[in-house]
């Protein structure tokens, strides 16, 4: 179950929800709304479980049904290569040569190593391509998962220099210098596949899609209701897993990624440790953050964006996506004392829920 939260942002795979995001709205999927030319009110869909969650694809273009075929194939072949501990994946045969010697990976899995290793460098290690010394070390989200020692954790600390990631653009390897060293792509590996699924869809001649790879979100093109309508996603209470909804957004060829602390971590004797890992520290982050959304273009972008951002905080991580991230990217932010907050690009269309307890940020 090497997964990321499936968050606060549900685009609702279940019909009625998907373009409505409340009772009060469902009209809008009622006998008598309109569909878009060329388009199915009810699309075409298929889930499978992949990537140690469930994945959604709907595909809404008449006649365009096979081309989930090969968007699941090349999910499954990526997610077979980028997974850790698993049989012939290649992220593994790294890991195990760490201190060792070089080893050549496939053309995209270099890139992806080469992306996250941009990211922790960018970040100062808020987000760490090598934070799997202490992710495997707690093992939260799987059945084994535990609390470490302090020592254990300390001990693993001295594996998280990514700095000593050594790649070869011309041969395409990837070396760790150290015995232990633990490459671990889970906050940005669910990201890069929506990606490609993306590309596979778009390929195959579909225009108007939702992808769902537990909790990142890709919409294709526009709504099946119109060539002018966007869909409408909801982003889910953070303190209610189960579909309860505080607001929403609306939004064309764009992709929502979600991190949260409610979803995978370990309780023991009263206390809730989150998986979202402090890497100065190896222990969970502690700050005033209970979700956080990124709105872009690319779902590695937000997959990798959601854990940076996280870590800042939100007064830090507001900033960060207003001034470091590209045109068209914004932020979600929910604390744990109930509050929302918005970057600029989304302030005059995020709608927060009338039924919602939450309340927005002055």
């Amino acid at each position: 179950m090497n997964k990321k939260v499936v968050g606060i942002l549900t685009l609702l795979f279940m019909i009625p929800l998907m373009v409505a995001c409340g009772s009060q709205q469902e009209s809008q999927t009622s006998e008598t709304s309109t569909t878009a030319p060329g388009l199915r009110k009810e699309p075409y869909a298929q889930e499978q479980f992949l990537l140690g969650t469930y994945t959604r694809i709907r595909v809404y273009d008449e006649g365009k049904e096979a081309a989930m075929t090969p968007a699941f194939e090349r999910m499954k072949e990526l997610g077979d290569k980028i997974t850790i501990n698993e049989p012939d994946s290649e992220i593994d045969e790294i890991n195990e040569n760490a201190g060792i010697q070089p080893v050549k990976v496939s053309p995209e899995i270099y890139q992806l190593v080469k992306r996250a290793k941009e990211y922790s460098v960018e970040s100062e290690g808020a987000f760490n391509l090598v934070i799997g010394g202490i992710t495997q070390l707690w093992r939260i989200g799987f059945d084994d998962a535990r609390k470490p020692s302090d020592e254990e954790i300390q001990q693993a600390l001295t594996t998280l220099d990514y700095q000593k990631v050594q790649l070869d653009d011309e041969y395409e390897t990837v070396y760790l210098e150290e015995k232990g060293m633990i490459i671990d792509l889970g906050a940005i590996a669910k990201g890069y596949i929506a990606d490609e699924v993306a590309t596979i869809l778009r390929n195959e001649g579909v225009t108007s899609a939702i992808i769902d790879l537990g909790g990142n979100i890709l919409v294709l093109g526009h709504s099946n209701r119109g060539v002018d309508q966007p869909w409408k996603i909801g982003i889910q209470d953070p303190n209610d897993a189960r579909g309860s909804i505080i607001g929403s957004i609306e939004e064309t060829d764009k992709t929502v990624v979600t991190s949260g602390v409610y979803e995978r971590y370990l309780e023991l004797d009263g206390v809730k440790y989150h998986h979202i890992f402090d890497t100065q520290t190896g222990y969970p982050i502690e700050n005033d953050v209970a979700s956080v959304s990124i709105i872009t273009d690319h779902s590695i972008d937000g997959d990798a964006l959601t854990t940076l951002v996280f870590a800042k905080g939100i007064e830090k991580g507001l900033a960060f996506v207003e001034e470091n991230t590209p045109e068209g990217t914004d932020a979600i932010f929910i604390s744990r004392d109930g509050e929302v907050y918005v970057t600029s690009g989304i302030k005059d269309t995020f709608e927060l829920s009338t039924e919602s307890d939450y309340r927005m940020a002055e």
